[in-house]
């Protein structure tokens, strides 16, 4: 199912920051092939790992760019992506960062159809969908940027929980408890859970993200909080990321044949682009088709 998904949406979307469907084609076995762009300089996560990999602020502001602009032309085709995170944003000979792994994508003009809530790598997932939310929006890709935005700048991820349970009380932990103050209907969502008022944490302000992230500034603080604010309806949306004026402060983004390169490799490359589409808890699915049924994805 998650190969039938990527090819619905990779031939629906055509982006520079995108990665390119070539061909598909079925083989004897009925499993369903893509051939997709060739991305040889491995993926963003490598870099990040890597610490022989010197990179700074003007690095990020160019990988984020891209990023953003990849994640604004599926909001702006009504497609989510539903699984930003590191390893599925992959680098071209050229330095552009591509976004790969449409295996959970979905339409979404409809906002009063419900969806699954079981997507996004958990690290990565927004805690509308940790509280079991049926119908939601581009903000949860919003919320999965913000997170790579912050792993980039701390070079390991930022709220790692172990469990969904344990994710949610490290959100509540850094960012502040969801109140029904600062965001309204957060107690009626399924899987709300009440917290003690001994330990609730008072929502945390623009003072709290210059502390973790000191090396972003005022105004990269500024954009990393609208990006990860609790309440989905008031996050920023992509359109509204790419019109932040961190972009245009100094350092300016560094061009992308100045980025720092780690080359992965034909083998690196084979192994990014294997059916990793719908891994969630990292649990992969079997990826056979016998052919292009479309009907079953909206979910």
């Amino acid at each position: 199912m998650d190969a039938i998904r990527e090819v619905k949406y990779l031939q629906e979307l055509s982006h520079p920051n995108i990665i390119a469907l070539h061909d598909v084609f079925s083989s004897k076995d009925q499993n369903l092939n893509l051939v997709l762009e060739y991305l040889p300089r491995g993926d963003l996560e490598m870099l990040i790992k890597d610490v022989d990999v010197h990179y700074g602020v003007a690095d990020v502001k160019a990988w984020m760019g891209m990023l953003a602009r990849g994640v604004w032309f599926c909001h702006e085709s009504f497609v989510l992506h539903r699984d930003i995170k590191p390893n599925n944003l992959l680098i071209a000979s050229d330095g552009e960062v591509k976004l790969a792994d449409f295996g959970l994508a979905r339409s979404f003009a409809d906002p009063y159809l419900n969806m699954t809530h079981q997507v996004i790598t958990r690290w990565y997932r927004p805690p509308e969908l940790l509280y079991g939310a049926r119908q939601y929006s581009g903000a949860v890709d919003i919320w999965s940027m913000g997170m790579v935005f912050a792993e980039l700048l701390l070079r390991v991820p930022f709220v790692a929980g172990n469990s969904d349970l344990d994710q949610i009380s490290k959100i509540c932990e850094a960012f502040g408890t969801p109140t029904e103050e600062h965001w309204p209907g957060v107690t009626r969502l399924p899987n709300y859970i009440p917290s003690d008022p001994a330990r609730t944490v008072p929502l945390q302000g623009r003072e709290f993200f210059l502390r973790q992230f000191p090396t972003a500034g005022f105004v990269g603080a500024d954009l990393l909080m609208s990006m990860c604010t609790l309440d989905p309806r008031k996050r920023n949306t992509a359109c509204r990321v790419l019109q932040h004026n961190w972009w245009t402060t100094e350092p300016r983004p560094t061009d992308k044949a100045d980025l720092p390169k780690k080359s992965g490799g034909p083998k690196k490359m084979g192994n990014d682009l294997t059916r990793r589409a719908g891994e969630v808890d990292n649990t992969p699915f079997k990826n056979t088709a016998r052919q292009l049924d479309f009907s079953a994805i909206n979910q």
